[in-house]
């Protein structure tokens, strides 16, 4: 492989890894900030299961997945 063509095919330093991307989590008061609803409202979608997809962590306490409530509230978009 040329020089030219290695500088081409990537932009990283040869052996090095890609930077992992970090997941973020929103705690229930943080979701419920986010969207505007009482906890209330959050655990009766929860009963439903109607809500976003959660992780329970081994404390008990509940997380969202931020990737999850953006496909959550893509999934919920009407077409205008």
């Amino acid at each position: 492989m040329t020089d030219r063509v290695r500088s081409l095919s990537s932009s990283r330093p040869k052996g090095t890894a890609p930077m992992p991307r970090r997941r973020e989590y929103l705690s229930i008061p943080d979701l419920c900030a986010e969207l505007g609803i009482s906890r209330d409202t959050f655990y009766k979608w929860r009963a439903r299961g109607t809500a976003p997809r959660c992780t329970k962590l081994p404390n008990g306490a509940l997380r969202i997945l931020r990737d999850d409530l953006e496909d959550w509230l893509n999934d919920r978009k009407e077409v205008a």
